[in-house]
């Protein structure tokens, strides 16, 4: 199960940028700090700190906007991570289930599952089709179900705080790949410093000592 922005795509500077331009155009102001404290948020939450910020505009509304600037960025190229395309390739042609779960929107989702070029994931988990966002861990458990699995029994990659509390509340074996926000050491997940290099074997062999 995999988390999306930061963790396959490095799309958070465009979400600061879109963040950005929408606080500015409704007089606010918005800093590079202000940003990474909503990476890996729900939109709906960071939709109420925006909102907060002088954006006075509905929550769904903000979140198009947001949305639609991201992709408007996304257009040229799709910034994914090293190693990331890879290991999703090894995982399908080795037949393993696999499902993005991500607090962007559907479309969001669809889009950047289609520019993997191959049916990377099996399901897609979109945060406007959950009740509750990270750091709940409800969009893991509606994917591990929806993939007919527990998600004790399951693999959750993650880059952020939220999204971390998430995959390990579900009970997934879970490992940090950090990027633009550091994550401390701990008991609860495995931290790797890139997905650059890494293999199916390192994947389970995760699992296989979270699991004992």
């Amino acid at each position: 199960m995999w988390d999306m922005d930061g963790t396959l795509v490095d799309t958070e500077p465009y979400w600061l940028t879109a963040e950005t331009e929408l606080v500015h155009a409704w007089g606010g102001q918005w800093s590079h700090a202000d940003g990474l404290q909503l990476v890996g948020s729900s939109l709906e939450r960071s939709s109420l700190i925006l909102q907060s910020r002088g954006v006075d505009l509905p929550t769904d509304e903000i979140i198009d906007v947001l949305t639609d600037r991201v992709l408007t960025l996304l257009r040229d190229a799709v910034p994914w991570r090293p190693g990331a395309r890879e290991l999703l390739e090894a995982l399908r042609d080795a037949e393993v289930p696999t499902a993005l779960v991500t607090m962007s929107i559907r479309r969001m989702a669809d889009h950047i599952a289609e520019a993997a070029g191959f049916p990377a994931f099996d399901i897609v988990v979109a945060g406007d089709e959950v009740t509750q966002g990270k750091p709940h861990p409800e969009p893991y458990l509606r994917a591990a179900m929806a993939l007919g699995v527990n998600a004790a029994d399951c693999i959750a990659v993650e880059d952020s705080e939220f999204g971390v509390a998430a995959a390990v509340a579900s009970g997934a074996t879970t490992i940090a790949v950090p990027l633009h926000v550091p994550l401390p050491p701990s008991p609860a997940y495995t931290l790797w410093p890139s997905l650059e290099g890494r293999g199916l074997e390192e994947l389970f062999d995760v699992h296989s000592r979270v699991s004992r």
